[in-house]
């Protein structure tokens, strides 16, 4: 039997989960359980105004409707929230992290939704911060099928997001507003238009081999699964300030760019012959080597920064690096190439290390890509 499930991101509005359930049950969708992604503040509003001990407006809503409770399944078990490193709800999408937590649950779950084939899932993107509906969207353009939906929801601009509003009720009622001006009025709630809008969304999950669907992944790995170059090449477009593997950019500072260029062409430079470049370290450098060659590492970021003058650099910038602000860079930058390319070019075109040798060895650094695959444009 085909069911039909309500995914949904929602921030400090949870009216949006009403409107868009009043939406689709208006264009005749049945909807069979509800699953929705936000941050601990925002499992707060769902559980006190949504929820309310079995007495809030979601309840409300079905009364006045006439739905029964028990045909959705939908209650706090189905409130995901997104959690740190230690597994503790985050308050808010604050930063970067906070964003890269989002994406993964919202991949997570889109996965687990659309891994059964009689279920359909439908997004609804209307809810929560900008990068809440954009992280729903791709996982939407990863993991949709064709029996999947996307969708936004339109509400009467002086309606939207008032915390009396949750849904047209069948008995209009006076809601308290607010004009332009600050100024409070009252409105008839028959006036409220709640638009269901289909947005168009692509999906690369036909692409995906068998093997990128039996678990999530991150966005980079599934993309690059697509995209069948013979030869992946790696260009670093120095004038753009960005690298290009299998076509697809990545934007990088100018100093974690110069970093990344010294140590790809370190390699492609090795005059060592090789059958197979990717498995050899001969160019592999350690630290102590780095360090001696400041000249190559400020030359490189000249090409890159233009006229900025290396003087406004600080003292642990480029010009002195030392072992703790590189391994800082390195790990940034290997976060860079992470997020963008995914854990598995990551081991191609990252900057990996080499062991010591023998009990005096020192840990060398490096890139395994084969050498006739880069290109640096300057």
């Amino acid at each position: 039997m085909k069911k039909t499930t309500l995914l949904a991101v929602v921030g400090l509005s949870p009216q949006v989960v009403t409107e868009t359930l009043y939406a689709l049950h208006q264009n005749g969708r049945t909807i069979d359980a509800i699953h929705l992604i936000s941050t601990r503040e925002g499992k707060d509003k769902i559980l006190t105004m949504l929820i309310g001990g079995g007495k809030g407006r979601y309840y409300e809503y079905l009364q006045e409707y006439g739905f029964s409770v028990s045909a959705i399944d939908f209650g706090p078990h189905n409130i995901h929230v997104i959690t740190d490193e230690h597994g503790n709800e985050i308050p808010d999408i604050a930063g970067m992290l906070d964003n890269e937590r989002l994406l993964e649950k919202c991949l997570e779950l889109t996965f687990r939704l659309t891994s059964d084939p009689d279920n359909a899932v439908l997004f609804s993107v209307a809810g929560g911060r900008k990068t809440m509906s954009s992280c729903l969207t791709l996982a939407a353009e990863m993991y949709g099928r064709p029996q999947d939906r996307l969708y936004h929801v339109l509400i009467s601009p002086e309606f939207e997001s008032n915390r009396d509003f949750y849904y047209p009720y069948k008995e209009s009622r006076a809601i308290k507003l607010k004009d332009e001006k600050g100024e409070y009025f009252y409105k008839e709630s028959k006036y409220a238009q709640v638009n269901l809008i289909n947005m168009p969304f692509v999906s690369i999950r036909q692409s995906l081999t068998a093997a990128r669907l039996d678990r999530p992944m991150d966005p980079g790995t599934l993309m690059l699964s697509v995209i069948k170059d013979k030869k992946p090449q790696l260009t670093i477009d120095l004038r753009n300030r960005k690298i290009i593997y299998c076509t697809i950019e990545l934007d990088l500072s100018p100093l974690r760019l110069a970093i990344y260029t010294f140590f790809a062409d370190q390699k492609k430079k090795c005059t060592k012959e090789q059958k197979h470049c990717t498995t050899c370290k001969e160019c592999y450098l350690d630290f102590n080597t780095i360090e001696a060659r400041p000249k190559d590492l400020t030359d490189i970021y000249r090409k890159i920064s233009g006229s900025r003058s290396l003087d406004e650099m600080a003292k642990k910038g480029i010009r002195e690096l030392d072992g703790d602000n590189f391994r800082s860079y390195k790990s940034k930058l290997t976060a860079d190439l992470r997020h963008r390319f995914g854990p598995d070019a990551l081991k191609i075109i990252g900057i990996s290390t080499a062991e010591p040798e023998g009990k005096n060895g020192t840990i060398r650094y490096g890139i395994e890509i084969d050498k006739t695959l880069i290109e640096i444009s300057y």
